[in-house]
């Protein structure tokens, strides 16, 4: 590895992390007239571009010092579409420029703002973040790029196509004008042109070597396998190649969900990653991926782009991609830095035209075959078996154990034991319920006429209209049954209660003579062809119109057109009708303001008597005579005399204040029949006594009325009363009171 034109820190960092020769994108950053200029660089994924770019943006970070000393603002920025990519780049960034004790600063969103706020109040040299939560720092003032010297885009066609163009512009122009611009992309489109162009001066063009061949380390290999066997596929080449590290592609979040359902319930150690996960949940899959505590990743398209999962030797693409770029990107976790990987497209036989597209996009060639059955992945596992470490290492310290089995249980007996232990770990391999295998298709051709067919054998399947069997329905049950394309079908006819289909004679011995497409449902070979013609339709009678429904042959005229009821009766001939002629009229002749006579008030006379017609003459109207009224004359505005307050006594006496009459002076009332009602006189106090010489009545005791109760109170406690208790027996039920029934 050449170093000597690599900083001091940095060459320290990569020789203990064990490079030993730079990748042809890493060797692109190191000529002299790279140093300064604004790049355009496009490279295949894994292959460290984030190294490359690191070493390219030294000159801005270090100068020439080899040790960093406390940063007020950063120096450079790097651009990463997703969360994971960019955190992934600043562990990168931060074993290369540990020597050169640069602080590096992440600003993802998803984390805490606070403190990445807290964290560039501190000071960082570089930061790297996603568009979002950048834009959020600079608008918040808490990202200062004044003395940014350069910027880093990492996967920019990726964070075009997630729709951050917005925001990148934002971002570059906050940016001082004289900053160095590197784009690192694993495609140049369009956009990616415009964009460099807006944004770079002068860009170096750089396009390494293995772009020209994509993937060379990585193995293709497409498995078809019916539709219902997908699930039991993926774990059959799961357990075949045993991958340490293997990830598993599906197009939603759904799929996602339920294949991990599916595989943990097979003992695999599965995690998620989506993007309805949350940003630590998402840490925590890819760190059990790292860590060795999960073997299996089941995610969206999210984890296509940047993610390096060390040991990740196998990617299966469950769902087939949208495009070839996205295929690239996908296979790309794998064979990363020099290593070698293996790409498993699971494909339907109806997929496979699709398949060779995208194949054929991405510049790729893959090898054809079937899904390992449970056979081959059991004869695998015996091969694991026989090669173990543990069989090749001897008896060592085991030799006592070792002896005591041997004694104990016979050879036989303790390998059949090992085998066992062996076994119980994994998962036992799922059985197909079809193997068939698919041919690489050729290049689409022109599409042959239908009677260039060619030799052909008839099938008849037992369903037809009435089973609301069609032909869009069949093909794929048909193409499915045996593992053959839609080019291997001819005509399908469907009838009421049946239905025939043309099969090329070639794959014809597929079916046999029976093959039961689904439950219900069979197809069994012809041994001629079936008679397709259709049965000779009875001649429609001719047309008569029916008889009209009106009575004594007479036709009711009909408006409006052709009355088919009517038609042999002859319609009545009608006169046409005159329009009414209207009267000449004098044309209208605009009069001119100066033929009018001028407007002229009428003077206040004597007017005519109004005489209604029907009632008979009234009398005439006559004016009022106002000689009696005053002449109205406005006053003069003049001086007017001053305001003089009026004299107190003048005014009318005011009203007394009410006081109470004293009770002497009552007036006497009237409604009394005995006179004078007497004064009032407040009562004694003291206890009344009978006769005692007051104005009140004197105080008498109630007597006591046969059979009704007495309500006089008793004696007080301690105070025997010299009476004897008088009133009706409690027990006696005749003399007991009840009081009186409210009227209903």
């Amino acid at each position: 590895m050449t170093q000597t034109q690599i900083a001091a820190p940095l060459a320290a960092a990569l020789a203990a992390k064990g490079y030993e020769t730079l990748t042809p994108v890493q060797q692109a950053m190191l000529p002299q007239g790279v140093a300064g200029r604004d790049l355009l660089v496009s490279a295949q994924t894994g292959s460290g571009k984030t190294v490359a770019f690191g070493i390219a943006i030294a000159p801005e970070i270090l100068g020439d010092e080899e040790r960093l000393f406390s940063a007020e603002a950063p120096v450079a920025l790097v651009i990463a579409p997703t969360r994971e990519l960019a955190m992934q780049v600043a562990r990168e960034l931060e074993w290369l420029y540990a020597n050169a004790g640069a602080r590096i600063a992440t600003c993802v969103g998803g984390m805490d703002f606070r403190n990445e706020k807290r964290a560039l109040e501190r000071g960082a040299h570089i930061v790297v973040g996603t568009p979002g939560r950048l834009r959020d720092h600079i608008e918040r003032h808490s990202l200062n790029l004044a003395s940014l010297q350069a910027v880093v885009l990492d996967e920019a066609d990726e964070m075009l196509d997630l729709g951050f163009s917005e925001d990148l512009e934002f971002i570059l122009s906050a940016a001082p004008e004289g900053r160095r611009t590197l784009m690192f992309s694993a495609t140049v489109s369009k956009e990616i042109a415009v964009l460099a162009k807006k944004f770079q001066r002068d860009a170096m063009r750089i396009q390494t070597q293995g772009e020209a061949r994509q993937h060379v380390d990585i193995e293709y290999r497409v498995l078809t396998a019916a539709m219902r066997d997908r699930e039991n596929a993926i774990l059959n080449v799961l357990r075949f190649y045993e991958a340490p590290a293997a990830i598993v592609f599906c197009k939603t979040r759904a799929n996602v969900s339920h294949l991990m359902a599916r595989m943990g319930n097979r003992g695999l150690q599965v995690v998620a990653l989506s993007g309805e996960l949350s940003q630590k949940e998402r840490t925590h899959a890819l760190q059990s991926l790292r860590d060795g505590r999960a073997q299996v990743c089941i995610a969206t398209d999210v984890a296509a782009r940047g993610i390096d999962l060390p040991g990740l030797e196998l990617v299966i693409h469950a769902d087939l991609p949208h495009d070839s770029e996205t295929l690239l990107h996908r296979s790309g976790r794998t064979g990363r830095a020099g290593k070698k990987g293996t790409s498993v497209l699971i494909v339907a036989p109806s997929e496979a035209k699709k398949t060779q597209r995208l194949l054929q996009g991405a510049r790729l060639e893959a090898e054809w075959g079937t899904v390992p059955t449970a056979e081959e992945v059991q004869a695998r596992d015996d091969l694991r078996l026989l090669e173990h470490p543990a069989l090749q290492a001897g008896t060592g310290e085991d030799e006592p154990m070792a002896t005591t089995l041997l004694e104990r249980f016979s050879a036989a007996e303790i390998a059949a034991g090992f085998v066992r232990l062996w076994r119980e770990g994994r998962s036992a391999p799922e059985v197909l319920s079809s193997s068939f295998n698919v041919a690489t298709p050729e290049p689409r051709g022109p599409a042959p006429a239908r009677s260039e067919f060619g030799a052909s054998v008839w099938f008849e399947i037992s369903i037809g209209r009435a089973g609301r069997a069609e032909p869009r329905w069949l093909l794929p049950k048909i193409c499915e049954a045996v593992g053959i394309t839609k080019t291997s079908i001819g005509a399908i006819r469907v009838q009421e209660n049946r239905s025939f289909v043309q099969v090329e004679e070639k794959v014809a011995a597929r079916f046999g003579e029976v093959k039961e497409l689904q439950n219900g449902v069979t197809m069994q070979r012809m041994d001629s062809p079936p008679d397709l013609s259709q049965p000779e339709r009875a001649p429609r009678p001719a047309y008569k119109p029916k008889p009209a429904r009106i009575a004594d042959d007479v036709a009711k005229p009909v408006r409006g057109g052709y009355d088919p009821l009517a038609a042999e009766v002859q319609q009545p001939e009608r006169k046409p009708q005159a329009k009414p002629v209207e009267p000449d009229r004098k044309p209208y002749v605009k009069r001119e303001q100066s033929d009018r006579k001028p407007y002229v008030q009428r003077e206040e006379g004597e007017r005519k008597p109004y005489v209604k017609r029907e009632e008979g003459e009234r009398k005439p109207y006559v004016k009022r005579d106002d000689s009696d009224r005053k002449p109205y004359v406005k006053r003069e505005e003049g001086e007017r005399k001053p305001y003089v307050k009026r004299d107190e006594s003048d005014r009318k006496p005011e009203r007394k204040v009410y006081e109470p009459r004293p009770v002497t002076e009552r007036k006497p009332d009237f409604k009394r029949a005995d006179g004078p009602k007497p004064p009032w006189k407040p009562k004694q106090e003291g206890k009344r006594t009978a006769g005692a010489a007051t104005d009140s009545k004197p105080f008498r005791e109630r007597a006591e009325r046969p059979g009704r109760p007495s309500f006089n109170k008793g004696p007080a406690k301690g105070k025997p009363s010299g009476k004897p208790r008088t009133g009706n027996d409690a027990k006696d039920a005749s003399k007991r009171f009840s009081p009186p029934r409210k009227p209903r």
